[in-house]
């Protein structure tokens, strides 16, 4: 599943399960094994069971340690290619305990972290927020990217109540065109950080070029409105997110710094399976051709326009997926805090064109 919570989870390296069904519910101190890669719960397993998976968490520790060895690294294929390894943030607290030299910066910040209360977060909190990021990185690029509200992330007040379909509505940069005095401050505070470092900004869920041209007009009128006031301000590098395939189908046409693809939304919309549907989750490919192609295409278009084009979505930080995306040409990746060290060391076992060189040492997805 590729659900909001479930993405909460995997950035804190919490196994998560969903879609559980029991027939009665088990009685306290009942043992049980949560097995989140393979989606199973065992109740009251056997002695040999135990055993097993008691083996499986030996060698997981083990190669936990051999990928903390490889987070000061260079993160590079196994015939020296570089890729660029970024972090996602959904909440700045998890920050606290990683190197900034361990990656190559911020890929993608989801700001929804500051709009959780019911009320809407003012310029200055929103600057103090965005500097802090700045300054955490030490001259490595941030990227944030503005409210993604709506879909499976709803803000009591500013998102839609009553929406037939919210992954289909307004959502995203839909919401906060539809929102300039919401945006306005957002801008603001970004324009402001700005100032502090490389920090650069995306705009989620786009559908056509004017989405993008809009929001990059309100950008500089922000930037202009403030250095007006006599404040510091910079304009930063702007870029979107590739999650909608007319996006990616037409990407040469958006006018955009540099490109995230979000391939969780990029899978949902590609194949007509929503990201939080348990029943669908074999036809939600991460590996389908077409969402593939659309990748390839996205990736080719960067190289021949010289920007940069990273992913962002869950399929970065697995083992199967990162093979996909060096082959279709993707060169940078943003993953949670959490598989940084994984992420390392399954490149190492790869080349450039995706191909396997050491699959003993493949990374567990």
């Amino acid at each position: 599943m590729a659900g909001h919570v479930s993405i909460l989870a995997r950035a804190r390296g919490v196994p998560m399960l969903t879609g559980v069904r029991l027939a009665a519910p088990p009685s306290d101190g009942t043992p049980a094994i949560l097995d989140a890669e393979g989606g199973r719960l065992i109740l009251d397993p056997a002695p040999a069971t135990a055993r097993d998976y008691a083996a499986r968490l030996a060698a997981r520790a083990a190669r936990a340690r051999a990928e903390a060895a490889l987070l000061a690294r260079p993160a590079a294929t196994a015939d020296g290619v570089t890729v660029k390894v970024y972090v996602n943030v959904d909440d700045p607290a998890l920050l606290a305990g990683l190197d900034p030299a361990h990656c190559d910066g911020i890929g993608l910040t989801r700001t929804e972290f500051l709009f959780r209360d019911a009320t809407l977060p003012d310029e200055e909190t929103q600057f103090r927020a965005y500097a802090a990021l700045v300054d955490w990185a030490g001259g490595r690029p941030v990227t944030i990217r503005t409210l993604d509200a709506g879909g499976d992330k709803p803000i009591p007040g500013l998102t839609p109540q009553a929406e037939a379909n919210p992954f289909l509505g307004v959502r995203g940069l839909r919401l906060s065109l539809a929102r300039p005095e919401v945006f306005g401050v957002q801008l603001r505070a970004l324009a402001r950080a700005a100032a502090r470092g490389p920090l650069r900004v995306m705009v989620p869920m786009v559908s056509v070029p004017e989405e993008v041209a809009r929001a990059r007009r309100l950008m500089e009128e922000a930037v202009a409105a403030l250095h007006r006031a006599g404040r510091e301000a910079r304009l930063p590098a702007f870029g979107m997110m590739v999650e909608v395939p007319a996006a990616a189908l037409r990407v040469q046409d958006f006018a955009a710094d540099f490109l995230s693809i979000g391939t969780n939304d990029l899978i949902q919309y590609t194949l007509a399976v929503a990201r939080d549907a348990e029943g669908l989750a074999h036809l939600r490919d991460p590996l389908n051709a077409a969402v593939l192609e659309l990748v390839e295409r996205v990736a080719r278009h960067g190289a021949r326009a010289g920007i940069e084009v990273s992913v962002c979505g869950d399929m970065a930080g697995e083992a199967d997926g990162i093979a996909a995306l060096l082959a279709a040409g993707v060169r940078a990746l943003s993953v949670p805090p959490a598989r940084l060290g994984a992420v390392k060391a399954r490149l190492a076992t790869l080349t450039a064109d995706g191909a396997e060189t050491a699959p003993g040492l493949r990374a567990a997805p």
